[in-house]
């Protein structure tokens, strides 16, 4: 041994961290795996430990700030979840948030090609050299790579909620309680205009969470406007000028002849149908959302589909599964795999139903939407969404609220909604004219009834007695329920009013078969109709309203 060399600089030479060169050739293996490993759980570990220790310690404080930042933010969303979901949602916020993630995806990038230069590739075995570049090419794109991504998606993010929500202040419960008004629009061809065919009331408490869903059909005549609606002006005594008067003709009627009372409104139709529904109902309305139903189509197959549990046979057009035209087809009884087109055609069927089981369908898409949506989902199909929502949703409700809504939202999928239909069959049977000759002051006795129910089980729920339907209409003209006269599109599955005649009571179901005995199948259904055997078709149709979200 060289005696001039003193025992700190012989340590030094031993030292496989620092002088790799001396070290064995499995000694500089273990080394490598080292430096990788603190890179990718410690960033700014390597160079501490054998590199810049300045690069290092810059690195470290960032990493424990960063960490310091995701344990915070945990124990906000465990405690203080709205008021986290209200910053993160701002749109400054979401702006920087984008700007510090793409400075560290940069920075850990930068990282990583400092520790693959402090790795000495040259001084590793040749079969260890290939497995350690994928494998920091693999780690690079998976921590840098998602950084970015998270950057982009969040950036994405903002610029689509901007496009969606409104600006101004939160808005205030009224009595503890959120209601919003959710439409479903159309204006597809053969149509006078835009019109709203699936109209429902979500009301939502602020404490518990708790949620009703009030369904309001289409054909509803004589709906009451709020007290402070402009439209008592036109209409006093309700939206009652016969059958042109169904709920479902308002937002149009509005926007060709009424805009000028509301001279501050960006969509004039909609609060007219918010003055409507809160005046039916007797609740105040504190926002609208308004689905485009080929936005809808959209989002359905952004999500990747849904799936659900269908009770009967469900008409709608589409390719023949055997000829391939366009014409007639029926979903089956089952479990149903739905694409976007497939879920708007299953939800808006009424051929040989009614509007009362193409509400119970929408209900059932909604809660499969709902339900199915994952945080998986969100992350691999990002972009797709934010497209989707762009085209699809309308709304006024303020971008400032939407971190407590958000939060509003997430408790209460831990509670099953009750729900009411202002019509069949919770007010009489298919065949009343409910719809029509609507009792007031029993549907403000069901509203109050389901809201004083909120905080009990599903039992006592199910348990509570239910009003009696109004009965007074049950002699009234049936000339009066026509509906009125309208332009009917080829599409079997698109809802328009005026193409529907008055509908007999529901019968019971029952286990249907071909003349031969043999069960029924798409392709008879098919041929059935093309020979116009309506009665099958009705029975087949029955209970098609019996629907669920696939688990």
């Amino acid at each position: 041994m060289n005696p001039t060399i003193t025992y700190h600089e012989f340590q030094g030479q031993n030292d496989a961290l620092r002088n790799p060169r001396s070290a064995s050739e499995r000694d500089r293996t273990k080394r490598a795996c080292l430096l990788t490993l603190l890179t990718l759980v410690v960033p700014g570990g390597a160079q501490v430990t054998v590199g810049s220790r300045a690069l290092g310690r810059i690195a470290l404080a960032v990493t424990v700030g960063c960490w310091f930042t995701a344990l915070l933010g945990l124990a906000m969303y465990f405690t203080m979840r709205s008021v986290l979901l209200s910053a993160l949602t701002q749109p400054f916020v979401m702006w920087a948030a984008s700007i510090v993630l793409a400075a560290l995806a940069i920075g850990w990038l930068l990282l990583w090609l400092d520790t693959f230069r402090l790795i000495r590739i040259g001084q590793l075995a040749p079969g260890f050299k290939p497995i350690l570049v994928v494998l920091m090419v693999g780690l690079i794109v998976l921590t840098s790579g998602g950084l970015g991504y998270a950057s982009h998606i969040i950036n994405e993010g903002r610029q689509a909620l901007a496009g969606i929500f409104s600006e101004g202040a939160a808005i205030p419960a009224d009595e503890g309680r959120y209601n919003f008004l959710m439409l479903g629009a159309d204006a597809g061809e053969g149509r006078q205009g835009l019109r709203p065919d699936s109209i429902h009331v979500v009301s939502v408490s602020q404490d518990t969470a708790e949620t009703i869903i009030f369904s309001i059909p289409r054909n509803f005549q004589n709906a009451r406007f709020s007290e402070d609606s402009p439209m008592r002006e036109v209409y006093p005594n309700g939206y009652n000028c016969g059958n042109e008067c169904i709920i479902n003709f308002l937002y149009t009627e509005v926007h060709n002849s009424y805009s000028h009372l509301y001279p501050e409104a960006e969509d004039p139709g909609v609060e007219a149908m918010m003055d409507a529904a809160s005046g039916t109902l007797d609740l105040n309305m504190h926002g609208y959302v308004m689905v485009d139903m080929g936005g809808f189509s959209d989002l359905i197959d952004a999500m990747g589909g849904i799936t659900v549990e269908s009770g009967g046979w469900v008409p709608y057009r589409g390719r023949h599964p055997e000829t391939n035209e366009w014409g007639n087809r029926w979903f089956e009884p089952g479990t149903l795999e739905l694409n976007g087109d497939d879920a708007l055609s299953f939800a808006r069927s009424r051929d040989f139903s009614n509007d009362y089981a193409r509400i119970e369908r929408q209900q059932c898409v909604q809660q499969a939407m709902i339900g199915q949506f994952s945080p998986q989902t969100l992350l691999t199909r990002f972009t797709e969404l934010m497209t989707a929502g762009e085209n699809l949703v309308d709304t006024n409700l303020p971008q400032s609220q939407l971190g407590s809504l958000l939060s509003l939202a997430a408790e209460a999928q831990d509670h099953s909604p009750q729900r009411l239909t202002l019509g069949a069959p919770d007010f009489g049977s298919a065949g009343d004219l409910f719809s029509t000759y609507p009792d007031f002051d029993l549907i403000h006795a069901r509203v109050d009834e389901l809201i004083a129910r909120e905080g009990d089980g599903p039992e006592e729920q199910d348990a509570a007695p239910q009003p009696e339907a109004d009965t007074r209409d049950d002699e009234a003209d049936p000339e009066e329920d026509a509906e009125p006269p309208g332009p009917s599109p080829d599409h079997s599955d698109e809802a328009v009013a005026g193409d529907e005649p008055e509908v007999a009571p529901t019968p019971e179901p029952t286990e249907l078969t071909q003349p031969d005995g043999s069960p029924l199948t798409e392709t008879y259904l098919i041929e059935a109709q093309q020979r116009g055997e309506v009665g099958i078709l009705e029975q087949a149709a029955t209970g098609n309203g019996d629907c669920s979200p696939a688990d």
